[in-house]
């Protein structure tokens, strides 16, 4: 240093000054009307970058542009804006530039994080909330977007659960607004409870996400719900949707406050109308959220938010298919409060501080009677049918109370880190009796629908605390490529463990249009009753911290590449590679306990054959599963770039394996899928009009098929329920043995397939003139009608050439053609 000084001094007296080819810029960051500074906004050109200070203000000095060019392109981004670009020259004068809120939902599906983390510009594949309502076969819900992107497949047709990458729903982790969402659904799953009016964005990162979240092996959802529009004093739109109506208020503070509020309120409607005529209460929910954003000093930003839903149903149905009467009764909650503060550490760093608290709690009773077709004498007509009793109740509650903290600073244009931690501190509860009878269609005993290995009565709680701590330091090398290396450690109190898991991502700029990207790390999940609320399988924790479980742990390696094709379109491809181990699932009977379970069968020597001997799963927790996932997608995307442009949309194709090593054998994992196809498109077929159409074709996961058919029992007359002996063979009154469903043992699970799942969704949106501001469209699900499998239910049919029944397996859990509408009204 001493030695460079005076080189420095010596030159200086006998040259004269060279002269510096530099361009300096400056220039001030707002947004909103009136306008407001924009504390932490990168501003770029090329490799070189600043963040503005707590006025919005930057000065960047770089080098000036090279005959014959004259200008040079700034790009100034922030998180929850879009993007802005400002050609300069020498001789520009102060700039001031405004920003516009950004109205997109994202799916990041590769290994870099958002715009603001690094210089280089993320893959993200965006999509405006216009085209969201747009996409047929969506009814207004992110998740049913989501489900049409590479990686991403809907486990069922009715819900929104997401499986990621081969992954359990479980496995994804939903945050929003920084808080974590423990129930992200409504109406049972069939809606969302993220309104799309009023959502900043929203992004998905299917593997090689960043050290900032943790606790979820598959996949991140991160959901910013937009600010209120400071435009006007008070403005507002409305619409309605096959499942909801909703209304949104918005506007600035008033008495000249520096800020802006937002409160939306949604609701079924049609239980309104049915409750009228039928004197049930049918399945509803209403929902009131509320933001209100206040900007105290330059640079800082207090926020508020709200959101208090509930459910109700309390109705009785019928299916005369199935001669079955069902009388169900549910109460459900979801309440989150938070409050931010967001505040800018100089011209270098930002701080955001999140305190929460949220709440869930479902209690669910249902009292119903079904012909039960896995049951059956061999002899003709519906009356040799078994009956099933279906009654339980079910009480579950989650609570959990957090604080986040967020911290970034520019070490320099080219380095800059992110330090944080968390804190839960949850209550969870757990509880149901099971008065009826048992899922005979579930293989595993551990199935949440009834599973046989669930114990008939249930109070369960797991209380605990968890606590994550990260750093990341993301640096650009040269001027193409780019480093993101971070550490996350997680401690958990039911297992009483601290895991730090590494991760690192890489990203190369090919060429101008090409972008190379790369990722690895370790994932961690710990256990939780909050985990099993999307989960298709129970686990009793209430004795866990005497029982030796492990936070489940999942290796991710992922490459890909992305490549801008014209301004319009982009493509993309990614190849990943997860493994699993230490997964959570409910053991097996030990031989004590099978050999009880057996000793309860007086079964004669001719029919031994039909006394199910194997150890059966229970829900008794063990951390004794592995397993991997691998497979590659591809990704081609075609924005609109110019009001001629008519046809927009997406083509994604997914082809992957997922694997469990579990129970002594190598089987497909229940979301195991081969290929996957979505196509999404909208076409302007005039001013007014636009057609929209999603086709999606996929392979059928994995399915427990029936290995034939076993003598039924029945409790033996004045015998005591579990008792040694108290199971005879069942039998009618003309001595005719009744027979069941044979599943068989651990061996057979998943050992068929369900049928390739297509479908067909159509939607015609008109759009009045610019002036009145309203929308409407019609709507068909699964325009072809097509009967699609969610499950094959087993039924047994009479034989007349046989002394047991024949298995028919029929399809069912597919939704039919279902035509909807909707109506947008904007005032």
């Amino acid at each position: 240093m001493l030695t460079s000084i005076l080189i420095t001094v010596l030159l200086s007296q006998s040259t004269p000054p060279p002269v510096v080819q530099t361009l300096t810029v400056s220039g001030r960051v707002t947004s909103g009307d009136p306008a407001q500074p924009v504390a932490g906004a990168v501003a770029g050109i090329g490799a070189s970058s600043v963040l503005t200070d707590a006025d919005g203000r930057f000065t960047l000095t770089v080098p000036a542009p090279v005959p014959p060019a004259r200008t040079v392109r700034l790009v100034i981004t922030s998180d929850g804006y879009l993007d802005a670009t400002v050609d300069v020259g020498s001789g520009s004068p102060a700039l001031e530039i405004g920003l516009q809120p950004s109205q997109q939902i994202r799916e990041q599906v590769t290994v870099s994080a958002r715009a603001s983390d690094q210089p280089v510009a993320p893959p993200t594949l965006v999509v405006a909330p216009a085209e969201v309502t747009q996409v047929a076969g969506a009814l207004d819900n992110v998740f049913r977007v989501l489900q049409t992107l590479p990686g991403v497949s809907a486990t069922d047709d009715f819900g929104s659960r997401l499986s990621v990458r081969g992954g359990g729903p479980d496995q994804n982790l939903t945050v929003m607004d920084g808080v974590e969402i423990h129930n992200p659904y409504r109406l049972f799953g069939l809606t969302s409870a993220f309104n799309p009016e009023t959502i900043d964005r929203f992004e998905l990162t299917a593997g090689g996400f960043s050290a900032k979240y943790g606790d979820r092996l598959s996949s991140i959802l991160v959901v910013d719900n937009r600010r209120g529009s400071s435009a006007r004093a008070a403005q507002g739109s409305t619409s309605l949707s096959v499942t909801d109506a909703n209304v949104i208020l918005e506007g600035r503070l008033p008495n000249g406050g520096n800020g802006s509020w937002l409160v939306t309120g949604r609701r079924t409607y049609y239980d309104l109308f049915a409750e009228r005529v039928t004197d049930q209460d049918l399945p509803s929910f209403g929902d009131l959220q509320t933001k209100i954003s206040w900007s105290p000093r330059r640079g800082q930003e207090l926020t508020l938010f709200g959101l208090r839903s509930r459910e109700s149903t309390d109705a009785e149905f019928s299916d005369s298919n199935i001669d079955a009467t069902f009388g169900v009764e549910n109460r459900s909650a979801n309440d989150v409060a938070s409050v931010t503060f967001t505040s800018a550490l100089g011209a270098r760093g930002t701080s955001r501080t999140i305190a929460s608290w949220y709440r869930f709690g479902d209690a669910l009773d249902v009292d119903g009677s079904a012909r039960n077709e896995t049951k059956r004498f061999n002899v003709p007509g519906n009356d040799a049918f078994g009956r099933a009793a279906i009654l339980f109740t079910r009480d579950v509650a989650v609570r959990d109370a957090s604080v986040r903290q967020e911290t970034s600073v520019t070490l320099s244009t080219r380095q800059r880190l992110d330090i944080g931690a968390e804190l839960h501190l949850l209550r969870t509860n757990w509880g149901w009796t099971i008065a009826g009878d048992r899922n005979d269609d579930e293989a595993n005993g551990s199935s949440i629908i009834g599973g046989s290995g669930l114990p008939d009565l249930l109070d369960s709680t797991a209380n605990s605390a968890r606590a994550g701590a990260w750093i990341e330091d993301d640096v650009t090398l040269g001027d193409r490529a780019h480093v993101a290396a971070g550490l996350r450690v997680d401690w958990n109190g039911i297992s009483k463990e601290t895991i730090a898991s590494p991760r690192l991502r890489l990203q190369f700029a090919a060429t101008p249009r090409t972008t190379l990207r790369a990722a690895t790390g370790l994932y961690t999940q710990s256990p939780g009753y909050e985990k099993l609320l999307q989960s298709d399988y129970f686990v009793d924790l209430t004795n866990a911290s005497d029982i030796d479980i492990r936070s489940e742990r999942s290796r991710h390696l992922v490459v890909g590449v992305e490549h801008q094709v014209t301004a319009n379109v982009s493509a993309k491809a990614e190849g990943y590679y997860k493994t699993f181990d230490r997964m959570l699932v409910g053991r097996l009977e030990t031989p004590e306990e099978a050999a009880a379970r057996v000793a309860q069968y007086a079964f004669p020597a001719d029919l031994a054959s039909s006394v199910p001997t194997a150890p059966q799963i229970t829900s008794v927790p063990a951390s004794s599963a592995a397993g991997d996932s691998y497979g590659f997608d591809v990704y081609l995307q075609r924005r609109a770039g110019a009001p001629s442009d008519r046809i927009t949309g997406w083509v994604s194709y997914t082809w992957g394996k997922a694997f469990i090593e579990n129970y002594g054998r190598r089987y497909a994992f229940d979301y195991d899928r081969r290929h996957a196809l979505s196509v999404v498109s909208t076409l302007r077929l005039s001013r007014r009009f636009d057609l929209g159409a999603t086709l999606r074709v996929a392979s059928g996961f994995p399915e427990n098929a029936p290995v034939g058919v076993r003598v039924a029992s029945a409790l033996a007359p004045g015998a005591t329920e579990g008792a040694p002996g108290s199971l005879i063979p069942a039998r009618d009154q003309a001595g005719n043995l009744g027979w069941t469903v044979d599943r068989g043992g651990v061996e057979n699970l998943n050992n068929a397939r369900l049928p390739v799942y297509a479908r067909l969704d159509l939607r015609l949106t008109y759009t009045s003139p610019r002036a009145s501001h309203w929308q409407l469209y019609f709507e068909a699900i699964n325009a072809l009608n097509r009967d699609n499998a969610g499950v094959l239910r087993a039924s047994l049919q009479y034989n007349p050439d046989g002394p047991q029944p024949i298995i028919r397996l029929e399809r069912e859990q597919g939704l039919p053609l279902l035509p909807t509408f909707g109506l947008r009204f904007k005032f």
